[in-house]
């Protein structure tokens, strides 16, 4: 008798605590789902942002890579005379750097002012090169938030409005599922959002490193091109 009546209590718990855990559990899909047409919005900018940091990513590590002999190589060709050997090396390299050693290469016989303008000038298309894209990614990082924040509002309009229809039957599932509804849409902004931003500052700051590059190499250029100027003279 008393073993009947524990395993029909230990039944009753079990049957009672089922159906809470099947509604504490959702997919993320299921969540993406309730936040409505704005979460295909955000699919779009996450998708947008990875292919612009994934193409970017690439573009500027083959920027950075560069032979460690390379400008020890451009300055023996320039101090022994070799300018066409010199060119030959800078465009078989074909990377940001050598496009730059090749145009002051190419005005090698010019004042190092002249030669040092032409030189910066090459840097800032190539520096804009590696930033293209980067604007719109910095773009998806505040405004993907800001369209989250808009499916919030909009999910809480629709809640109160639904309450104001209901009249004296209201019900706490209208207001809870609404908020539930916009919510969503705040996470999914604030991921996409999170995301675009450390993906933007992480690009800039190998841009940087780029561009300090660049410089170094103008300035050995410059040297060599002064030091090869001084020998011509005397």
């Amino acid at each position: 008798m008393l073993f009947t009546f524990l395993q029909t209590s230990t039944e009753v718990i079990e049957g009672a605590v089922a159906p809470v855990q099947e509604e504490l559990t959702f997919s993320l899909i299921d969540m993406a789902i309730k936040g409505g047409w704005l979460m295909i919005v955000l699919a779009l900018l996450s998708i947008i942002g990875i292919y612009i940091f994934g193409e970017r990513w690439w573009a500027i590590r083959r920027a950075g890579k560069i032979s460690k002999t390379f400008m020890k190589d451009i300055n023996d060709y320039i101090l022994d005379g070799k300018i066409k050997s010199a060119l030959g090396l800078c465009k078989k390299t074909s990377s940001p750097i050598a496009r730059l050693v090749e145009k002051g290469i190419e005005r090698v016989d010019k004042p190092l002012t002249d030669i040092q303008t032409a030189v910066e000038n090459v840097g800032n298309l190539e520096v804009a090169k590696l930033e293209k894209g980067l604007p719109f990614l910095a773009t998806i990082a505040g405004g993907a938030p800001m369209i989250g924040f808009l499916g919030t509002v909009m999910g809480m309009i629709q809640a109160f409005f639904n309450m104001s229809q209901a009249g004296n039957n209201i019900d706490i599932t209208l207001l809870s599922g609404g908020i539930y509804t916009a919510m969503v849409t705040t996470v999914g902004g604030l991921i996409v959002g999170i995301m675009a931003f450390f993906a933007y500052n992480y690009l800039t700051a190998r841009v940087s490193d780029v561009v300090f590059k660049m410089e170094n190499v103008t300035i050995d250029l410059l040297d060599t091109l002064q030091s090869r100027q001084d020998s011509t003279i005397y």
